[in-house]
């Protein structure tokens, strides 16, 4: 479990550089645009690829947490037995529906693996690759998860509270 930890606080970390490069890009290209009138050509195409990871990556990351957005009051008040079953009923169904992602993202990464940006020279493919390696994430999530509704839901150094001695 420390290793998943680990790798959990790894990819937040690299949502958060994402995000830093992304606002430095688009910061910087409204400035040279406006101001010089020129820009980074680039920027607006590796932004766009930072958007697709950061997305794809807050995907898997929101699903560990449970901090999807779900109503789940009308279960809980009129059926509460049900809702163990209902929720791995859930899991069920996102597996399956990550599964169709990762096939439909896969296909799509080994078909533009040629396709190489005039702009910046990364293939096309790694705007699919986002959507693979995140597929993959939640599809071991929702997979453990059907077993174990609890399960991957360690908490945060942010959340834990030391004890008042």
């Amino acid at each position: 479990m420390k290793a998943l930890h680990i790798l959990w606080r790894i990819i937040d970390g690299a949502m958060a550089l994402i995000l830093l490069a992304m606002i430095v890009l688009v910061f910087t290209n409204v400035v040279l645009r406006y101001g010089f009138a020129s820009g980074l050509r680039p920027s607006v195409e590796l932004s766009r690829l930072g958007l697709v990871w950061l997305v794809m990556l807050g995907a898997a990351v929101v699903l560990r947490r449970d901090e999807h957005l779900a109503v789940s009051e009308v279960t809980e008040r009129l059926m509460p037995r049900a809702v163990p079953l209902l929720r791995r009923a859930g899991y069920v169904v996102i597996t399956v529906a990550v599964l169709m992602l990762f096939w439909g993202a896969f296909k799509q990464m080994n078909a533009n693996w040629g396709n190489i940006s005039q702009l910046t020279g990364l293939p096309s493919a790694l705007f699919y690759l986002a959507g693979v390696i995140s597929a993959v994430m939640m599809a071991f999530i929702a997979a453990v998860r059907i077993f174990n509704p609890d399960a991957l839901r360690e908490l945060d150094d942010d959340d834990q509270t030391a004890p008042i001695s």
